[in-house]
Parts: structure tokens; sequence; C-alpha cells
């Protein structure tokens, strides 16, 4: 392990034509640190006090001045770090500063000049030529480009840079594992066996980077670069495997807005940009502080990616380029000042080492077979897997000698040999288990006779038990059905109310209108419209059942009569007394496979039983077979199909049942419903021939009919009251102006007819009474067709 600081480097940018010098000192000193001095001249104004500070002074472990060449700042900062990484640990190089100050030169280099080449591919050049002259392990590599631009990863070396757009492009993510080992998906890792190969990839993942126009610089990078080495070698017959890696960085510059003036498109790029940046800083902030225990690397892509270059499993080199110009001087100062932050992370560096699982596996082998070989020169015998058949009986005898030996100071001898240890113990393990299970046999039997005679005080007394739940859960089945139907009837007579309230305002508008005719001297409009309604009424709603009327008693007894005449009486009763019979069937039925079912769960047990017996028959005596039929289970189960077969019968005839009930019951509903509707009909029909009757009364006689709603509840008024007329004088009510009996609807008419001198009690309500005079109305003309007259 090496602990060490943050190698931090600077270099400082050659002028332009038309760029000013800022006033700047440099002290290059071998033996330590060289210092670098920048002088800001205070602006003197008259009357004014400036007390800003002139000289900032930091510490580098070198400085390249304006005249340094590319193949020096190799030398001194690449070169280290490319020999560690060769030796087994990470390394990382990363170039920090403004916009325009000279990062990319730095890591990549120019264009323009062989002798312009960056640290990148001189980097290349170098460890490829190493890996050459080493001829003492064999290397493999590999490299990969990664781009984050805007805060989005993608892989520069993807074939599909240039014909896709960036946005269709698969992103790079970063997955973690338990270990918090950083893994991106999505990157790509291309092997290169030579530098040739490797700067090939190198040139094609510059040519997709993202690079914009601005006023600080013609060729800005507008994106964060990170060009990574893997390296792993292996000795020959050597099972450890050294895996390292080199982060080669170029991040994108800093740069102020109000000095740029830049917008749009590249205005959103240097906002991602400068966050990056600042999370950057913000690690490198916590990562000085000693006490601090939460490091923000997740708050950016970067530095979730360069995880163990800051404070981790690598060596790092950090490069302030500075741009020492009048314009940018405080830009320098900035740099500088986060490059003295830095210094003061220390990293621990690991060699990457790890066991090759392949060759360990043929190292162990080969290890095992001289240790038997050695064995086998020993004890000038060649051993197996497995002990011969001799061994084991002479095995036998010895445990068998040990166990009848009285003597407590006896020993079992069987030699340094691990197998004959390993079967003696199996052995007395087995013998122990079967005196276990020949206690368990004894109990069993025990336990059998026990129950034999328990089972058959029991068995009768559960038989009883059985019938009677079962006879309960059908109890309970009905009466639940029962409940059901018992609520839908509610339901129907709720709505069955609400229409008879109806039914009756209709009555009460009728019986008022026929006292308003009989008092009014211009009856013969009257009959007109009386005529018009009643030919308008087709089904009173009290006789309804789909409207939900209820009906009255004397409906219901004209109800009855009506029924016993009908032609599909005797069908109806005839199909109760078959749904009879049907259930009765059915429940027989029932019983039956209940008694068949129970059979079979008992000759089911009475196999296991016989099956667990043989089994501990077996176990006693092993010179018994297990294998030679049982003809009492073979018995047991041809009674088990023969009970199947008859379960299987009953169950059929048991459904052809139910289907037979559900049609008796349908049709019986049927014929119920027709029932109903006749009588309805017949019952309308008997009201409309009241209605045309009412005329002939009228025109009979000019009489006063006394509506029955100005009677007391408890008076008796006889069918010839309603008969009985008053004379009226016109002079008397000359405009019929007896409008306290009058209704105020007259459009709704009906009549109450005389039938006969029988007294009969009226209610008061109009709706009875009206129902009461409509049963012995249908009543006389049922018993004037029987020929029964007023018998």
């Amino acid at each position: 392990m090496v602990k060490e600081t943050i190698r931090v480097y600077a270099r400082v940018k050659p002028l332009g034509r038309r760029q000013q010098a800022g006033i700047y000192s440099v002290d290059n000193d071998e033996k330590s640190l060289s210092s670098l001095e920048i002088i800001v001249p205070r602006d003197l104004a008259d009357g004014f006090v400036n007390n800003k500070q002139e000289s900032y002074k930091f510490k580098f472990q070198k400085i390249f001045d304006q005249e340094a060449k590319q193949d020096v700042v190799f030398d001194n900062i690449a070169k280290p770090v490319a020999e560690c990484v060769l030796a087994g640990y990470n390394g990382t190089i990363f170039a920090y500063g403004q916009t325009g100050s000279g990062k990319t030169f730095t890591i990549t280099g120019g264009a323009e000049r062989y002798s312009d080449r960056g640290i990148i591919p001189r980097t290349l050049s170098y460890i490829f030529d190493q890996l050459q002259k080493d001829g003492s392990k064999v290397y493999t590599t590999h490299v990969s480009y990664l781009e984050i631009y805007n805060e989005c990863g993608y892989d520069l070396l993807d074939p599909r840079h240039e014909a896709s757009r960036l946005k269709d492009l698969p992103k790079v993510t970063i997955m973690e594992d338990p270990d918090q080992n950083i893994h991106l998906k999505n990157l790509s890792l291309q092997q290169a066996t030579n530098e040739e190969e490797a700067l090939n990839l190198l040139f094609l993942g510059d040519t997709n980077r993202m690079i914009a126009e601005t006023p600080m610089n013609q060729a800005s990078s507008r994106s964060h670069c990170i060009f990574t080495i893997h390296i792993s070698s292996k000795e020959p017959g050597s099972a450890t495997i050294r895996r390292s890696k080199l982060h080669l960085v170029d991040l994108a510059g800093s740069e102020r807005v109000a000095k740029t003036g830049v917008g749009g498109h590249i205005l959103t790029e240097a906002k991602y940009i400068n966050l990056s940046l600042h999370h950057l800083e913000q690690v490198i902030i916590a990562l000085a502080e000693k006490n601090r225990s939460h490091i923000p690397y997740r708050n950016s892509m970067m530095t979730s990616v360069l995880r163990d270059s800051l404070g981790g499993n690598c060596m790092t080199t950090m490069i302030a380029t500075l741009s020492i110009d009048r314009r940018n001087i405080d830009e320098s100062i900035s740099t500088c000042r986060f490059a003295q932050r830095v210094a003061l992370i220390k990293n621990e560096a690991v060699l990457n080492e790890e066991i090759d699982p392949t060759l360990m596996i043929i190292k162990l082998k080969k290890e095992i077979q001289e240790l038997k070989d050695e064995l086998m020169l020993v004890t000038g015998k060649q051993r197996t897997s497995e002990l011969s058949q001799e061994e084991l009986l002479q095995l036998d005898e010895l445990i068998e000698t040990f166990i009848e030996d009285n003597d407590p100071d006896s020993t079992l001898d069987v030699g340094a040999d691990m197998r004959k240890i390993k079967y003696c113990f199996i052995h007395l393990k087995q013998l122990m288990n079967d005196s276990k299970m020949t206690d368990k046999k004894l109990l069993l039997q025990h336990n059998s006779e026990e129950k034999d005679t328990n089972k058959e005080v029991g068995e009768e007394e559960l038989k009883k038990l059985k019938e009677l739940l079962q006879q309960r859960d059908n109890e309970i089945n009905i009466l639940v059905n029962m409940l059901k139907k018992e609520k839908k009837r509610a339901q129907e007579a709720l709505f069955q109310l609400n229409a008879a309230s109806a039914g009756s305002t209709v009555l009460e508008q009728s019986l008022c209108v026929n006292f308003e005719e009989s008092q009014s001297p211009a009856s013969s409009s009257s009959l007109k419209e009386a005529k018009d309604f009643s030919s308008s009424v087709h089904r009173p709603p009290f006789l309804s059942r789909q409207t939900g009327g209820k009906m009255s008693l004397g409906c219901q007894e004209a109800f009855e009569v009506f029924k016993q005449d009908h032609a599909d009486s005797i069908t109806i009763e005839d199909n109760k007394e078959l749904l009879k019979q049907r259930y009765a069937e059915a429940k027989c039925l029932g019983e039956k496979l209940n008694k068949v079912r129970n059979t079979i769960n008992h000759l089911k047990g009475e196999i296991t039983q016989r099956h667990i017996q043989r089994a501990v028959l077996a176990i006693s005596s092993p010179s018994e077979e297990l294998n030679t039929l049982d003809p009492v289970k073979e018995q047991l189960r041809t009674q088990i199909e023969e009970e199947k077969k008859s379960y299987k019968t009953m169950f059929n005839r048991l459904k052809g049942l139910k289907v037979e009930i559900e049609h008796l019951q349908l049709l019986m509903e049927k014929a119920k419903m027709k029932l109903q509707k006749d009588f309805e009909v017949w019952w309308s029909e008997e009201a409309q021939k009241l209605q045309q009757e009412k005329p002939e009364m009228v025109s009979s006689s000019n009489t006063v009919t006394v509506y029955p709603q100005l009677r007391k509840p408890s008076q008796h008024l006889s069918i010839n009251s309603f008969s009985e007329t008053t004379r009226v004088s016109p002079s008397e009510d000359p405009a019929g102006k007896n409008n306290s009996i009058i209704s105020s609807n007259p459009i709704s008419k009906t009549r109450t007819p005389a039938i006969s001198s029988t007294s009969i009690p009226l209610t008061g309500d109009s709706q009875a009474d009206a129902d009461i005079l409509a049963f012995m109305k249908a009543r006389q003309n049922i018993l004037q067709k029987k020929g029964l007259g007023n018998k």
C-alpha cells in the first residue's frame, strides 16, 4: 500500500498576439517545491484607500512556464504514473483550468506537428514499448473512452456515433455493487494489441467529441472526457493476475458568462460544465476536511466515475493550466487556489492482485495427486475411494466384537484409515437407528391395539354425529334460501305499496265525480267524459302483480274461486306432486352418496395402515421382501373401485334429478304466471262492465249517490242506500253549488253499483270500498253462470 497526497503541477499557457501579460514570477527549486507568485496592481483613485491584496503565492510540485515542451511535461508528470500502472497500481491524470487555458492541448495534444503530441498518445507509446520489452509476463490491454456531456454519459467508441443523433445513442449509466465499486453500463471495452490500434481508437473518440467555438476559444471542449487504459498481467504458471487502470481526464473549462457573452445552446452547455465543476470542488473540499463523514460523490456523474481517483485506491496527478493574461488573472488565481486544496487530499494506492480460479483448481488437483502418491509409498498399498468387500466384512466383525464385549476399557482399532473410521461410525449409527425403530414399532403396536378398542366404540357415535351434522347443514341451507326469497318479496311489496297508493287516488277522484254527476243538471257532458275514461282503463292498479299492488280480501277470494275453475290448476297440482317425489328421491340419493364416500375413505385408511404394518415388518425381518403383492391390499383396492363406480352412477342420477327439478320449477312458475295474468284480464273486464252500466243507472233516475267517504267507518250501509234518491229542485240549487261534496278533479270518474239488498259493512276508504263492491258484483256474475242465482 502506498499512501501519498495528490501531486499538483502548474503549466502556464503562452500569450497570444493581442493579449497583455500579467505580472508573475516562477521559482523552480529542485530541492523543494516550486512556487508561483502572481502580482495584481492596485487601482489607486483619488480620495479612496484600496487595501486589496497585491501578491498571491502558490506552491506546486513543479511549474512549467510558457516555453515548456510537451515531452518535458510527459517525462515529469505522466511517465511516473504510467510506470506505477504497469506495476499494478491505479493511476489518474487530469487537467483543470478555465476555458482556453490549454487543457486539451496538454492532455491530447495539437494536430499540427508531431512534437505537439499530448500526454495520452505519448503514454500509449510508452506503455506498449514497455510491454514489448518485458517478456516475463503476459499482458492484455483494453481501452475505453467516456464523454460526459450535459451530465449524460456517452461512449465515444460506439460505431453508431457518426450515423445517429446524440439523443438516439444509448447513454452510459452508473451501477454500484455491494462493495461500492463503480461499474459503467453501455461503455464498451475495446482490446488494443499494439500502439497503432490504441491510437486509432483515440482518434475515433476525438472525432466524436463535442467541440464548439466560443469568444474565448475557437475549439472549446463542451464535455468532460475520460480516456481509460486497462492493463492485466500474469506470469506464466502463476495463478496471480494483476489488474490496473489509468484514467487520463480532459475536463471542460469553466467560464464566466458575463465575459464570454454566450447564449442559446452554448449557454446551456456552460451551465452544465460549471455545475459539474462546482460538484467536483465540493468533493475536494469535503476530502480536505479531516472530520467530514460524508463525501458527496453522487452529486454528479464525473465525481462518481472518479471516486477512486479522489481519495481512493489510486495514484493521482493534477495539472493546473493557467492563462496569465490581465483579463483572466482572477480565474488563474482561482485555479491555483483549487489546486492547493487538491494537494491536501491523501490517496491509498493498493497493488491490485487477484487469484485466477481456473489456475488455482489445476494447482490444487496436482497437489492432491502428489499427496496420494506419497501416501501409497508410505503404506505400500494403493488406496481407492471405496473399501473392498473383504475389508467391509472384516470391519463388521470388529464392530460386532466391540459391541458384545462387556469390558469398558475395550477399544475399536481400525488403523489410521479415514475410510474405515467413517464406515465404523456409519455402521454404529445404523445400529442405533434400528434399535430406535424397534422401540417405535412396539409403541405403534400398543397404540394400534388401543385405537382398535376405542375405534369400535367411537365409530357408531361418530356416524350418528355426522348424520346429525349433515341434517343440520341441509336445514341451514333451506332456511338461508327462504330468507333470501322473503327479502326479495319484501322489496317487491314496498314497490307495490307505492303503486297501490297511486291507484287509491284515482278511485277517490272517480267516486267524487260520481257524486258530482248526480247533482249537476248538465249530466250529458259528464257521461261522455266517463265513457272516455272507462275506455282508457285497462287494468286496475290494485289487481296488477307487476305494479306491485297487494290484493284486497275480496280480490283474493275471487282469485281462489277463479283458480279452482281454471284449466291449469290440475297441471299445477300434478307438477307439485311430481316435484315432491323428485325432492324425496334426491334426498335419498344424497344420503347414499355420503355413505359411499365414507366407505371409500374408510377403505383408504385401511390400505394406509396395511402399508405401515408391512413396512415395520420388513424392518424387523429383512429377509421378507416388500416387492411381493399383498392380497389384502389388492382386495381393498378392488372394493374401492367398486364403490367409486357406484358413487359415480348415483352422482350422475342426482345431477339428472337436479335438472328435472329445475325444469319442473320453471313449468310451475310459468303456469302460475299464466293463471295470474288470466285472472287480471278477467278482473279488468268485470271492472269495465261496471263502468259501462253506470250511464244506465244515472239515466233511470235523477238521484244523489251518497259518497261512502262521508260516512263514518263505524256505520254500516246497505247496498240499496247507494240507489236511494233525493229529489233536488232546480230552484234550491240552480247552479250546482254543493261544493262541499264535489271533487276538485272532475276528470276521473267511476260508479258504485247497487247489487242487492244485503247489508255490507263499509270502511270509509275509497279503495277498500270499491274493492268490496267490485268483488260482490263479480261473485254474483260467477254464481249466475253456475246457475246458482242468489242462493
